[in-house]
């Protein structure tokens, strides 16, 4: 399996779609990117020399386009591996949106109080816990338990990017957090399994606590690695049964795991998804915006 860790550092993709369609679904005013990244530009902002893999750079200002060009009008800015810990890019893209956008950071250890304080000024509301395989990263209950007591006093929110078996294992010490909880995509979770899995199981029983949510995001990625698109459409469904009002939706832009591919997928289609996964209007409205209003603490 190709992992961030064994790419090429030279290697260079495709830029994003710089074009997306009109959608057929109209978002509601004050639709959210619940997930997206910026890369650079390298020459303000250098990548990191830990990186797997070099992009095109994806300034805030590409993006601020292409969510308009799909009808949204806020975000949530994910710091990429690209950056690593840095988050000099991500303040500076949330001061460039002018109001429009929160930041999230990467998780480590010497993330203290203060820095946090301070990142909080800048527009930060939460740490995003990086543990999934293809990051090279196993769940690491130290670093969690580390971070949550600094992340309380600011009511920060903890993003896991999280595989279907370390989901499965570690259910309850993720849904024990203090703090609002986002799973990230479909947690490692195999479409093609079904909706009666143990591992989907596992995901319903979490996502009925009262404080934790699931980012629809990444369909594209499930379908790159061959699962059938009527699959996902049904585990979606199962998932916005559970938990309607504790579900949100992100693009994944710029759509760099696709790097090694011959392109990206347009961000009209992928949000024209929705129209599939979350069939009644009113629900899909609460997942675009009043849902992430409310999380993301936006007055």
């Amino acid at each position: 399996m190709t992992t961030y860790a064994t790419r090429r550092r030279d290697a260079v993709p495709f830029p994003p779609d710089p074009n997306p369609h009109k959608p057929r679904l109209v978002a509601p005013p004050g639709s959210w990117d619940c997930h997206f990244h910026i890369y650079g530009p390298p020459d303000r902002f250098p990548y990191a020399e830990t990186r797997g893999f070099t992009p095109p750079a994806a300034p805030i200002e590409h993006w601020l386009r292409i969510s308009a060009a799909i009808g949204l009008a806020r975000g949530v800015l994910v710091n990429p591996a690209i950056h690593d810990r840095d988050p000099a890019c991500a303040l500076d893209a949330i001061v460039r949106a002018e109001g429009r956008i929160r930041g999230v950071v990467r998780a480590h250890a010497d993330l203290s109080e203060s820095e946090i304080e301070r990142l909080h000024r800048g527009g930060v509301r939460g740490v995003r816990f990086p543990f999934a395989k293809e990051l090279g990263r196993e769940f690491d209950a130290q670093l969690v338990q580390t971070l949550v007591p600094r992340m309380e006093r600011f009511g920060w929110i903890a993003q896991f990017h999280i595989d279907d078996d370390a989901l499965e294992r570690h259910a309850d010490t993720i849904g024990r957090v203090p703090l609002p909880v986002v799973i990230d995509g479909f947690a490692g979770i195999v479409p093609a399994a079904g909706v009666e899995q143990p591992r989907a199981r596992a995901l319903f029983d979490l996502l009925r606590r009262p404080n934790v949510h699931l980012k629809l995001m990444c369909a594209d990625r499930e379908m790159h690695k061959g699962e059938r698109y009527a699959d996902i459409v049904a585990l979606v469904r199962a998932i916005v049964a559970v938990a309607p009002e504790r579900l949100i939706w992100g693009t994944d832009w710029p759509h760099s795991y696709l790097f090694e591919a011959n392109g990206v997928p347009n961000d009209g289609d992928l949000i024209d998804m929705l129209l599939d996964f979350v069939p009644d209007e009113t629900v899909r409205n609460r997942i675009l915006a009043d849902n992430p209003k409310r999380l993301w603490d936006f007055d």
